[in-house]
């Protein structure tokens, strides 16, 4: 009889145990999500990848997903780039800056003011004259002093919203994405054209390491360098990293091909993006000749929320699905964007 009762006791706590597993392979990690073509697909794609038993199994060390960072996992439209805005606020309002900066600096950010109050569209190829306006504007600075500029207009009132900072706008369906992946061992990294140290500073809020963080490059050196070059001179432990104004690369299109080969060392198997400067990094996620991949397209379709153009939306929508990248809907796949105390309203200027 005690047999017997050891023998049961034991098949129980084995039930207890498979239920255990059993919750917690079927936790929820979508609650901010709809139900939709984007979640399903991504879920059936990583049960797939993760099962050992699949033809389709990725060890753990090759599961690397890429994910643009600007309207991607965090606003875009306020009006403009975070990028944008900061740049626009150091060239033309920051009192510790705006008498020196140079005319090229000037015309730039006026640009940038002249698009959110005006309308009026930016000029040709200003990705690349934001870009070198940027390394000029923020040279000198040290690593730990630009980190500090960038967390202290994270604390602006997004322009456009009430009840959200400028760092609090992150899409939170999209968060849950990251969580989800971090779940089933796979590593994310944030691949941006917006400068990699903003980048750093924004995404530090939501656990993402600087490791994994690719963007837009400008030179550093020591403050006591000069004009040798970095082979000639020995750091000394009394030096600090600072910003120069030599642009290295603006992280755009094929330069993030480019970036993930050399930062990362392999092809990614999932990308994450929302715009044509992502197709290149899609293209080589979906080249994996190893693996199988998909790519995910976010697109702004949700004009009572957000300040989307949805005529626009749905336009990106037939080229991305054209593509054959999943498209995210912002409009009909998020229960929410920005979180419930968040409300649309008009641009303030």
């Amino acid at each position: 009889m005690k047999k017997i009762v050891r023998v049961l006791l034991v098949f129980v706590l084995f039930l207890s145990l498979f239920s255990c597993s059993n919750k917690k392979e079927e936790k929820n990690y979508f609650t901010l999500w709809n139900d939709c073509k984007a979640i399903s697909s991504l879920k059936e794609y990583v049960e797939d990848v993760t099962n050992p038993n699949s033809k389709h199994f990725i060890p753990k060390a090759d599961r690397i997903a890429t994910f643009d960072m600007d309207g991607t996992i965090i606003g875009e439209l306020y009006p403009s780039y975070f990028e944008y805005n900061i740049l626009e606020y150091r060239i033309l309002d920051d009192p510790n800056y705006k008498n020196i900066a140079s005319e090229e600096e000037k015309e730039a950010a006026l640009s940038i003011r002249n698009f959110v109050r005006n309308g009026v569209k930016l000029p040709d190829h200003f990705d690349m004259i934001h870009a070198h306006a940027a390394a000029k504007a923020y040279a000198g600075l040290t690593i730990k002093e630009f980190d500090t500029y960038v967390k202290n207009y994270m604390k602006v009132k997004a322009n456009g919203f009430e009840g959200m900072t400028y760092g609090e706008s992150f899409y939170k369906p999209m968060l849950e994405v990251f969580t989800y992946l971090e779940a089933n061992d796979f590593t994310y990294y944030i691949v941006s054209g917006s400068d990699r140290f903003i980048c750093r500073t924004l995404v530090e809020t939501i656990g993402i390491g600087p490791d994994r963080v690719i963007g837009m490059d400008v030179v550093y050196k020591s403050n006591n360098q000069g004009d040798a070059e970095g082979q000639d001179y020995t750091y000394k432990v009394t030096d600090t990293l600072i910003r120069t104004d030599e642009l290295i690369i603006k992280n755009l299109k094929t330069n993030k091909v480019k970036q993930i080969s050399q930062e990362i060392g392999k092809t990614p198997v999932l990308s994450f993006g929302n715009s044509g400067g992502d197709c290149a990094m899609h293209n080589y996620c979906l080249a994996n000749d190893k693996y199988i991949s998909k790519a995910f397209m976010l697109i702004a379709d949700d004009e009572a929320r957000d300040h989307a153009n949805r005529e626009k939306a749905l336009g990106l929508k037939t080229e991305w699905e054209a593509q054959n990248y999943i498209v995210i809907s912002m409009r009909d796949d998020f229960k929410t964007i920005y979180g419930d105390g968040v409300k649309k309203v008009d641009f303030t200027f």
